[in-house]
């Protein structure tokens, strides 16, 4: 049976210190994927891992197209569409349950066989999105870690799981790219501050709960260092669950936008919320344990 044990507290009354990682960032061998000792004992000590060509150039012109039309057709009333406070769409949530040609990325060689490869085991979708930061106004994500949230709102009980993003235009160090601290998902940094009725709709749009404060952050940069993300279209970012990592605004005129898949291990299943009254809506954390692949939900 699962255990629900809270090895990461965190949405503390008050400031606490970092926790060590209990757990592997690498849980497979390079007999069961196609990343050899050298990437997985890269991904293990940095947390990330970029993927050139993750997507084929042939692909690049249609998945262009989808995400457009994905943009375009979704109803303004549909939770899972997230909009920046002019309106513009930030992000679209369940996109693989919306297109079957992002569900195709999803089963690619260079995709699903890498999650299962890191995570050791069989997968499933915890949270997919397509991103939109279109050129001039598209905005930032502040530093945070996924796993704090995912393990406060969302019940995760451990860092097993990876996330997968996939840039479908080019990401230069002046467009909004990700930034990351290598290094850092090995140490867990508990939050302050109590996790509000329904977090996620501020959330989503601008992240202020559920992040370190400046100090913490400053240190923690001080220790690691920064690396950004940049490469062609087509190329991944992986990343373990852990990892701190937040992007700055595009105010240049090149839009950037990405796929974003997180998968999570089906030995990881989603409890009940450690920091949280009830859990998020299942577009943002899956509870039903589907494998990638499989037609018939795990038990």
């Amino acid at each position: 049976m699962l255990s629900t044990l809270d090895h990461y507290p965190t949405r503390l009354d008050r400031p606490s210190a970092p926790i060590p990682r209990i757990e592997p960032t690498v849980w497979g061998e390079p007999v069961h994927g196609p990343l050899d000792q050298a990437a997985l004992n890269s991904f293990a000590e940095q947390g990330y891992l970029v993927r050139p060509q993750t997507v084929g150039e042939d692909w690049l012109p249609a998945l262009s197209r989808e995400l457009e039309r994905v943009g375009a057709d979704v109803d303004d009333a549909d939770p899972r569409v997230i909009r920046e406070p002019n309106g513009a769409v930030r992000s679209v949530f369940e996109p693989h349950l919306l297109s079957d040609l992002i569900a195709q990325v999803v089963a690619l060689d260079t995709v699903l066989p890498v999650a299962r490869q890191l995570l050791g085991s069989d997968v499933y979708i915890h949270q997919a999105r397509i991103n939109f930061m279109p050129g001039f106004t598209g905005t930032g994500f502040y530093w945070h870690s996924d796993f704090e949230t995912w393990h406060a709102e969302d019940g995760m009980p451990a860092m097993r799981a990876a996330s997968c993003s996939i840039a479908l235009t080019d990401n230069f160090s002046y467009n909004g790219s990700l930034m990351v601290m290598p290094g850092s998902h090995r140490t867990f940094y508990p939050c302050v501050g109590a996790t509000p009725e329904n977090n996620h709709s501020k959330s989503l749009v601008r992240q202020e709960l559920g992040v370190p404060d400046r100090a913490v952050l400053t240190a923690a940069a001080e220790r690691f260092g920064i690396n950004q993300f940049t490469g062609p279209a087509g190329t991944a970012l992986w990343f373990d669950c852990n990892l701190m990592h937040g992007s700055g605004s595009n105010i240049t005129p090149f839009p950037r936008s990405n796929i974003f898949l997180v998968f999570n291990s089906v030995e990881n299943a989603l409890t009940e919320p450690f920091a949280a009254q009830r859990p998020r809506p299942e577009f943002l954390a899956a509870r039903q344990i589907r494998p990638v692949g499989a037609s018939v939900p795990a038990d």
